[in-house]
């Protein structure tokens, strides 16, 4: 029970070995609470189907995601403002347009997990 901190060492425990695994496996609380607010920010289903539109199509406008996500163009940039101050998108410019693009790999590789990649072809 190495990794158990003094404090919680006088509580019943049953296997040693899976409590200090288990402890090992959270690392450090920062991380869990900077995880929590990531997946936060990605619960809300309009965000989550903003995101996986930009992991697959960026860089893309907001016109273009209000399009594909069948959201208003408001609705969008607010949003997106959102996704850029968690630092999950980032804005180029591209002369007056202004395209979106994923730039946290994690939220990436999730979303792999999430929706597997695949193009469908419509006629």
């Amino acid at each position: 029970m190495h990794l158990v901190p003094v404090e919680r060492r006088n509580r019943r425990v049953l296997d040693d070995e899976r409590v200090c695994r288990a402890i090992a496996a959270l690392g450090e609380p920062d991380n869990v609470a900077t995880w929590a607010a990531r997946f936060a920010v990605v619960g809300d289903p309009s965000r989550l189907t903003l995101l996986i539109c930009i992991a697959r199509a960026g860089p893309i406008s907001v016109t273009d995601l209000a399009m594909a996500a069948d959201m208003n163009d408001t609705a969008v940039s607010q949003a997106l403002r959102l996704l850029r101050a968690s630092g999950i998108v980032t804005a180029q410019r591209d002369g007056r347009i202004v395209r979106y693009e994923l730039v946290d790999r994690r939220i990436g590789d999730l979303l792999d997990n999430v929706v597997p990649r695949r193009i469908r072809r419509h006629a």
